[in-house]
């Protein structure tokens, strides 16, 4: 159930989950905890089986060791799978969605949009579909911007893919962090009249630029009515290296 009660949010951890070559690209989870112990996941990274058997993509090496594992991250601050009451799945790309079969206790929050086109089988979510599509596995379909606790809101940002979902956060002291996920994977995609189409984004229909253009927007005008603190960039090594991860935090 989607908790809209009076639980603020207390700190965020950002979880690393490996990282891409070339370039050190960085696979990124995020924990939100609020001040009654709700425990909010969002992503879980690559299938944990590659560290022992290696996948790699086309043009990509991955460099997943035992320690990026979402349950050796989670480890790192005292927390198991089964302390995770909410998994916010962004979308279901195989660098998001690798785990989710670790959480059957937590409600899974997904943009309906995005999940109806991959258990309709689209190709692209077709990998990890034994692991994201099993049957005790709790989904909430959502629709659209949605606020999922106090001091958390989803923001709809397709574009990327279809449905896919970034995550507004209200910290006390740092105060509004954005996790743009991969809505704006890189600070040099930040301007969206400008932004590079990325080989990732989606280009099914002719529409499909503007929509991407449209959520960068969307991004960018979020993090300005909100005065964020800080704006997180799905992929970007240079931002990455400078950010606080866990076990360290925002508050």
């Amino acid at each position: 159930m989607i908790l809209t009660g009076d639980n603020n949010v207390m700190r965020l951890y950002l979880l690393s989950f490996g990282t891409m070559q070339p370039g050190d690209i960085p696979v990124a989870g995020y924990l939100v905890q609020t001040d009654n112990g709700t425990n909010v996941l969002v992503d879980t990274g690559w299938p944990r089986s590659y560290v022992e058997n290696p996948q790699h993509p086309p043009g990509l090496t991955l460099e997943i060791a035992p320690e990026d594992t979402v349950v050796a991250r989670l480890a790192s601050i005292g927390l198991t799978p089964s302390d995770i009451d909410i998994l916010v799945c962004s979308h279901l790309d195989d660098d998001h969605s690798g785990n989710h079969d670790l959480f059957p206790g937590a409600e899974l929050v997904v943009q309906r949009e995005h999940y109806e086109l991959a258990k309709g089988g689209h190709p692209r979510f077709a990998t990890n579909r034994e692991i994201w599509d099993l049957p005790d596995l709790n989904y909430r379909l959502i629709e659209g911007d949605t606020a999922l606790t106090a001091g958390v809101e989803l923001l709809e940002t397709g574009g990327h893919v279809p449905g896919h979902q970034s995550v507004l956060v209200r910290l006390p002291k740092t105060g509004p962090v954005l996790l743009a996920v991969d809505a704006v994977m890189d600070q040099s995609m930040a301007d969206a009249d400008t932004r590079e189409m990325w080989v990732t984004d989606w280009s099914e229909s002719p529409d499909d630029e503007a929509r991407i253009r449209a959520s960068t927007q969307k991004i960018a005008e979020v993090a300005a009515r909100e005065r964020a603190a800080l704006v997180v960039y799905g992929h970007d090594a240079r931002q990455w290296a400078e950010l606080r991860r866990a076990p360290e935090y925002y508050e």
